[in-house]
């Protein structure tokens, strides 16, 4: 028999001690004491799982369980964490807060073991069922789970809006100010970041090419983009302000320069990586370069161009906001973060930094996702049997 499970057994024990605990104005009673003893149950059986027999090997690979009892684990861990989070939120509504309430803060801990394991529970189901839908539900559970526990610090600790408000009024001020914000996006994605990323990409891997055909250049160009890359952006931008004005132009140099030396380097490296059984194979059909480079080393070189563009992706939008800080239209994130906090207005300047979370990760999702549909032959993307 395989030992009980050590991660739900503190859960389990944390959960019973936090119910002696102080909770300040607060009471274990109605509601709260009611979801919390579910949470409890529901990981009772969680716990004991381990004690049955190990099932038989599937794929070949370590031992897993069915996929039904892991899709029923997973929905009793889940469903345990959401009565618990519900529970410890009423208590916190109820008057729960500061250095009083250590049942709350026990709680709390105890409640982030089993948000653990339910995790891990419905990653276990979804790689069993090689669901899509689950594997994108979990990292956003895991996302939901650190804005709760933000939430429940935050107003718990009384923290103060100027120094980290909590997501709730965050999320009030991004519903309200969602025209500003629409406008901030359109200046600083489409209008900076977008024209500023294609430019630099774009002559980073047509220089990458050329540097590969002519390999002298490697010794003259290489030194001067990795001087130009270490340069700080916050020296760059004001210059480039200078010189192509406050509009888009400069945000899409200040870019330029950011994504150029990645994606040279990248191509580079891509090029070389053709195998030599490959590249005599080319020989043996007589193949010219541009038909060497067309069917064989492009091909070779994606995976190499693809991770460049994606670390770009991000790159770029840091160097488009950082650069409007130096002088801007009206508009934009960068402007808006800078203008929010000489106001102290500090929700609004997280609400744009939302946006720009959310917008930097869907392009790299988007990149991601055309990588998978182009490279799919590549070993990182190879399922086991």
């Amino acid at each position: 028999m395989n030992r009980l499970d050590p991660v739900l057994a503190v859960f389990l024990a944390l959960g019973l001690v936090a119910l002696g605990l102080p909770l300040g104005e607060a009471h274990w009673t109605g509601w709260p004491l009611a979801l919390w003893l579910l949470a409890l149950i529901a990981a009772v059986p969680l716990f004991l799982a381990p004690l049955r027999p190990s099932p038989p090997l599937r794929g070949g690979g370590g031992r897993v369980l069915p996929v039904a009892v892991t899709a029923i684990e997973a929905a009793l861990a889940l469903a345990g964490s959401l009565a618990g989070a519900a529970a410890l939120y009423l208590l916190l509504d109820a008057g729960a807060a500061g250095a009083e309430a250590a049942g709350l803060w026990l709680g709390l801990l105890a409640l982030t073991l089993l948000v653990w394991r339910a995790l891990e529970r419905g990653a276990a189901w979804g790689e069993a069922m090689r669901s899509p839908a689950v594997d994108l539900a979990i990292p956003l559970l895991f996302g939901l789970w650190l804005l709760y526990l933000w939430q429940v610090l935050t107003e718990g600790f009384a923290v103060p809006v100027v120094l980290l408000p909590p997501p709730s009024r965050i999320a009030a001020v991004l519903f309200t100010s969602l025209p500003v914000l629409g406008e901030d996006f359109v200046q600083t994605f489409l209008k900076s970041m977008v024209p500023g990323y294609l430019i630099g990409c774009g002559a980073g891997f047509l220089t990458g090419v050329l540097v590969d055909r002519v390999p002298f250049l490697q010794r003259g160009l290489l030194p001067i983009g990795n001087l130009v890359s270490a340069l700080p952006i916050v020296g760059i931008a004001p210059i480039m302000v200078m010189w192509f004005g406050f509009d888009w132009q400069s945000k899409a140099a200040v870019v330029v320069i950011m994504t150029f030396f990645p994606m040279l380097v990248s191509t580079i490296a891509g090029l070389g990586a053709l195998g030599r059984i490959e590249r005599d194979l080319m020989r043996t059909y007589a193949a010219s370069y541009g038909q060497t480079l067309r069917f064989a080393r492009l091909q070779a070189a994606l995976p190499f161009l693809f991770t460049a563009l994606k670390v770009n992706s991000t790159l770029a939008l840091i160097g488009a906001i950082v650069a409007e800080f130096f002088g801007t239209p009206i508009q934009g994130m960068g402007f808006r973060i800078s203008a929010g906090v000489g106001r102290m207005d500090i929700p609004l300047v997280w609400a744009t930094i939302w946006v720009a979370a959310l917008s930097g990760s869907a392009a790299y999702g988007g990149i991601a996702l055309i990588e998978r549909s182009l490279t799919f032959w590549h070993a990182s993307f190879r399922k086991q049997s």
